[in-house]
């Protein structure tokens, strides 16, 4: 398996994304949606990564956004966007490769710590057990988000004492 940045906006991973959505709209009520689509993660703010097997089959992917950067000033805080998995590549790990990933960069980015919003109901079961098995905690609404009873708001501290070239232990 290799990650790596990517485009959302290539054909299989526009797919996959849209597989995701359809999900979500599934299983929330609209308002409650907070995914976002392959036009969305093109935002300077948000790193997107994919995961692919050897011979390039979309496996699943991943972004990360900042939120509080502002001019002069780094960002400090950052949010998990668009975990998802390949439904054929499931129980491979994709996720937890994803996130370590993910964590790895926020840590060389010297994020002070990282949030997601993932849904209350049963379907997101699996996710919030990923995030709390790497040290993920329950916390209340951060960034735009506002109470909501289809949300579960989740956040992971991250060692100050890390460096840049410091590896994940996700």
């Amino acid at each position: 398996m290799h990650i790596e940045t990517d485009s959302p906006a290539r054909d299989d991973v526009r797919q996959l994304l849209d597989e995701h959505l359809t999900d979500m709209y599934a299983t929330s009520p609209a308002e409650s949606v907070h995914a976002l689509d392959h036009s969305a993660l093109l935002a300077p703010t948000l790193t997107f990564w994919t995961a692919r097997d050897d011979d390039g089959t979309l496996l699943g992917c991943g972004a990360l956004n900042e939120l509080d950067a502002r001019p002069g000033t780094p960002a400090t805080h950052g949010e998990i966007k668009s975990m998802r998995t390949a439904t054929t590549a499931r129980g491979r790990g994709v996720a937890s490769a994803v996130l370590a990933t993910i964590l790895a960069e926020a840590h060389r980015r010297t994020y002070r710590r990282v949030s997601l919003e993932t849904g209350t109901q049963d379907y997101f079961a699996p996710a919030r057990r990923l995030y709390a098995r790497h040290g993920f905690t329950e916390c209340g609404p951060f960034g735009d988000y506002t109470l909501d009873p289809h949300s579960t708001y989740m956040t992971l501290e991250l060692p100050a004492t890390l460096t840049a070239d410091a590896p994940a232990t996700a």
